[in-house]
């Protein structure tokens, strides 16, 4: 379910059409579970570029795209163990798996016995319901943005491997910031010499999915069309357009929040789509750290024929 917002609301036709690519690509998902399906098919169904599509339906299911596939497959495959007397390894090729071995780890993954086990006992599974997209448009709030066609630059810092945490501090992005110390930050400020300026704080380098505990490439750096020093790590960034977002609130939680909504509210309403580059935002806390006034730098691109 997509809720959107004041502006965004006015805009609800352009989110009927971008749902209904995606509940086309989910109908197509439920005809051919027991075959190998590809984002890159689903992406042409919806209408968008497959790096688009994984992102959105990750940020609006909850879960990775193929995640998803699995558990509706597993559903359907468990049904039939349990419900019927067809060997197992049959229903295990025509649900897209080469070995009753790789369907008997895939089906106690999902439901946590094997599918002999099942049969024989009546055991209980777990079941993936169908997801469907739909549009509930409510309330008078805003989403404040602003769009930003920016040359080339350079992204100078320090960056570290760290995993996605949905929720809270990031104990690993607290523990590398703290070790990159405040010398090197002020350093690193001296740099920016455009938007967003002063240290950004960056996520590059995710795979295609948000799930949390997924790594990401995490920078402290500045924002400059100068050259970097040789001792820093240095990210070149091609020309292109960028959603800016306002936020604030609470810190961390108004800002992972805000992620959150752009995927859930802001794109499915707008002519953009995401598309592969650095994610930026930039946070000014209050003296006690508990609060922050935040900016949050998505690359975009307008989708073709939008007007």
């Amino acid at each position: 379910m997509v809720r959107l917002y004041g502006d965004e609301a006015r805009k609800k036709r352009k989110g009927d059409s971008v749902l209904d690519g995606l509940n086309a690509a989910l109908e197509y998902i439920e005809r051919n579970l027991g075959r190998q399906i590809e984002g890159a098919e689903l992406a042409r169904i919806a209408v968008t570029s497959e790096y688009h599509f994984r992102r959105l339906f990750s940020a609006l299911a909850g879960m990775p795209l193929s995640e998803y596939v699995r558990r509706r497959r597993l559903t359907v495959a468990g049904a039939e163990v349990v419900g019927g007397s067809e060997p197992l390894l049959d229903i295990a090729i025509r649900h897209g798996y080469a070995s009753g071995e790789a369907f008997a780890r895939a089906f106690r993954a999902v439901h946590g016995v094997g599918p002999g086990e099942a049969r024989r006992t009546g055991a209980a599974l777990r079941s993936q319901p169908r997801m469907s997209f739909r549009l509930i448009v409510e309330g008078n709030s805003t989403m404040r943005y602003r769009i930003v066609e920016k040359q080339a630059f350079t992204l100078a810092g320090r960056k570290a491997r760290v995993q996605l945490v949905h929720e809270g501090m990031n104990p690993a992005i607290v523990a590398f910031v703290r070790g990159v110390g405040q010398e090197a930050l002020d350093r690193i400020e001296r740099l920016s010499d455009q938007e967003p300026r002063g240290i950004v704080n960056v996520s590059d380098n995710l795979p295609g999915t948000r799930e949390e505990g997924v790594e990401l490439d995490y920078w402290v750096g500045a924002v400059t069309g100068g050259q970097a020093p040789g001792d820093l790590d240095t990210l070149a960034v091609p020309a292109g357009a960028w959603a800016v977002f306002e936020s604030s609130g609470p810190f961390p939680q108004a800002l992972q929040h805000l992620w959150r909504d752009v995927y859930t509210q802001w794109f499915p309403a707008n002519p953009y789509r995401s598309r592969p580059g650095p994610e930026m935002s930039v946070t000014r806390l209050s003296e006690d750290g508990s609060q922050a006034d935040a900016e949050l730098w998505i690359p975009v691109e307008r989708v073709t024929g939008s007007g």
